[in-house]
């Protein structure tokens, strides 16, 4: 496997509605006990629900887990292309511009 494909790896395991493990994540904007969003590889995510608490983060590895009751996970914006040209803008305008 070569290095670029690694860097642009993306994926979601949802366990039982109760734990969400993520790889290819970018940045956590903000987060609390119902939504938490977040950058990854492929755009802008949104994970919603009751309780979530953050387990497990590290930006190096682009890893995190997530526990609690999960009701929707959303991406906010398109994929790969759209996530590389906003990188450098703020939350609001890659959501909203």
């Amino acid at each position: 496997m070569n290095q670029s494909h690694e860097q642009c790896l993306h994926r979601i395991v949802i366990t039982n509605r109760e734990q969400v493990t993520l790889e290819g994540v970018i940045h956590v904007d903000s987060f609390d006990d119902q939504e938490i969003i977040l950058e990854t590889e492929l755009g802008m995510m949104a994970i919603r629900g009751e309780d979530l608490h953050i387990k497990q983060l590290s930006l190096d590895e682009g890893q995190l887990s997530v526990e609690g009751v999960v009701k929707a996970v959303d991406y906010l914006e398109g994929g790969l292309g759209a996530a590389g040209k906003n990188r450098n803008k703020g939350f609001f305008n890659r959501v909203f511009g």
